[in-house]
């Protein structure tokens, strides 16, 4: 499989433990591909997709959302 640039550079792991070693936030995968969808870096398709057209999903608070773009930035991933 072909990683893009962003991939290779942290797991959600590693971006997990820097918000909350840095911030005291756990944050949850979701939130983490919320964020970097937002900052336009593409991620391979889900494949535990909801069959559900309107699918509802939690939102990332704009703490929370702070914190993983600070981690990307750490990581170089923007």
């Amino acid at each position: 499989m072909d990683l893009t640039a962003a991939e290779s550079k942290a797991t959600y792991e590693e971006i997990k433990q820097y918000v909350f070693d840095k911030y005291g936030l756990k944050v949850s995968g979701l939130n983490i591909a919320q964020i970097k969808t937002k900052c336009g870096i593409i991620e391979r398709e889900n494949y535990n997709k909801s069959k559900k057209e309107n699918a509802k999903q939690p939102n990332c608070t704009g703490e929370k959302e702070n914190a993983i773009k600070d981690a990307l930035k750490h990581f170089q991933m923007i």
